[in-house]
């Protein structure tokens, strides 16, 4: 064969094998700004970063940082201060997100770090929850977002352990009466006890049974790997164990909370198994950058697609 003829063929080669590698949804760079050009999905979860995770690139502007987030391959965004926010702003928020086919992940509905609510029989403390719960559905009325996050509260050093699970049990039932007839579902994220001491829920399998108990499909589970990493790691076979229960997803890398690859979780692995398991809600990306301004959040959308590269 000439030098011309072999070299036409390698590069004719090189490009079939490049276009064979390239083919399916969201892998590597290129087929990521194809997909981009066309409209369709760059990321096979939905990994939703929060308002001001690109602030760099975005600024502050509500509207602008959902735009830079569809332009790099987000199809979700969540908001933990939606409930606070003026109503025109979460007006804006809906409609931004909807504009572009997006998805908006949960809103903290109830994070009380300081007081033992769920934990009691109190009356008036019940009456307190179920306010929130009336403002939570309020909230879901105005935005569509039928996912609210709740932390129930800290544990009582005075009062044996079973009682005030069945109190937390007890209380839930109640949330439940306000929640399922509106559609609200209420996700309860277990804590780590390291950064957040002295809280009453920290663990999967605790969570998991306090929602068997409830027995409510409005009472759900948020899976944060930072937290069960450090609580108690096990990560794929306590998805698997707690699935039928688990609503909602949130991500860190541990330590240091930061974009998947800064520390010793395997996110990768763990995204393709939820995906395999055919999870199609959101992953909120529950962490800050390891790296400030443009090029930390730039290192934040790679590792993002590193992740979610797998074959």
């Amino acid at each position: 064969m000439r030098r011309r003829d072999f070299i036409t063929a390698s590069l004719a080669s090189a490009a079939a094998l490049a276009t064979t590698r390239l083919t399916g949804e969201a892998r590597a760079g290129g087929v990521r700004q194809a997909a981009a050009a066309s409209g369709g999905k760059r990321f096979r979860l939905n990994y939703a970063p929060s308002f001001g995770q690109f602030k760099a690139h975005a600024g502050t502007d509500l509207a602008a940082q959902i735009q830079f987030a569809s332009d790099e391959g987000f199809t979700a965004m969540f908001d933990n201060g939606l409930m606070n926010r003026p109503p025109a702003d979460q007006e804006l928020i809906v409609r931004e997100i909807q504009k572009r086919n997006m998805k908006l992940g949960p809103f903290v509905l109830l994070a009380d770090f300081n007081n033992k609510n769920f934990v009691t029989r109190d009356k008036e403390v019940r009456a307190a929850i179920l306010q929130k719960m009336r403002d939570g559905i309020d909230t879901m009325k105005r935005t569509g977002v039928g996912l609210a996050l709740l932390v129930p509260g800290r544990f009582d050093e005075s009062l044996a352990w079973e009682y005030q699970t069945a109190n937390v049990v007890e209380n839930l039932r109640a949330c439940m009466e306000l929640c399922q007839p509106a559609g609200l579902v209420l996700v309860l994220e277990p804590l780590n006890p390291k950064n957040h001491p002295g809280l009453f829920l920290t663990r999967i399998p605790q969570a998991y049974q306090i929602c068997k108990s409830v027995n409510n499909p409005s009472c759900k589970i948020v899976n944060d790997i930072y937290h069960q990493q450090i609580t108690e790691g096990n990560l794929i076979p306590n998805i698997d164990a707690a699935w039928n229960e688990i609503g909602y997803f949130q991500v860190g890398d541990n330590p240091g909370r930061n974009e998947p690859g800064t520390g010793e979780i395997n996110c990768r692995r763990v995204f393709e198994h939820i995906h395999a398991r055919g999870y199609t809600g959101i992953v909120g990306m529950e962490h800050g950058n390891a790296t400030k301004g443009r090029e930390g959040e730039r290192a934040v959308i790679d590792a993002y697609v590193a992740a979610d590269s797998w074959s």
